[in-house]
């Protein structure tokens, strides 16, 4: 896994923080975008294996290699 790598659209990832989903594999949505139209710094990520989308700062999942 390769954590200084920037996020895509279409990586997986692997969550570390929170821990109700640490441990599981996610996909990237995209960077999170506030009202004003700035990035907030966090990415939206889907949670593979549940019905779940969350908004993570980039220290919480590790983008995985491309295989």
């Amino acid at each position: 896994m390769n954590n200084s790598k920037i996020p895509q659209v279409g990586d997986k990832v692997f969550i570390l923080r929170p821990a109700y989903v640490a441990g599981s594999v996610g996909i990237v949505r995209g960077e999170e975008i506030l009202s004003d139209g700035k990035p907030s710094g966090n990415w939206i990520i889907e949670v593979t294996s549940q019905d779940l989308v969350l908004s993570l700062e980039r220290n919480e999942f590790q983008v995985m290699n491309k295989e």
